[in-house]
């Protein structure tokens, strides 16, 4: 038993940069926000959010990531709409 504890313990440890590597982060007053960029890739073009053009950094203000990201999620169906759910402390 000792052994299969351990060995799900390296796994979890070797696997674990690879699934935070896919995580971004984006600063906010009443918390960061942070969701798996991989994930929502494959969901949706990357137009979606980053717009036409060579991807890159996408700036957004309070207003335009509530726009962008709530109002996705309110439209899908799929995802958290409530401030809790998205900004972490």
């Amino acid at each position: 038993m000792k052994k299969l504890l351990v060995l799900v313990m390296i796994f979890g440890f070797a696997v674990a940069p690879a699934f935070a590597a896919d995580m971004v982060t984006l600063s906010a007053k009443n918390g960061d926000v942070s969701f798996n960029h991989k994930v929502h890739g494959e969901k949706m073009e990357c137009a979606v959010c980053h717009g036409e053009g060579t991807p890159g950094k996408v700036e957004l203000d309070k207003k335009s990531a509530h726009d962008l990201c709530k109002g996705c999620h309110a439209d899908k169906g799929a995802g958290p709409t409530k401030c809790g759910d998205c900004h972490k402390k």
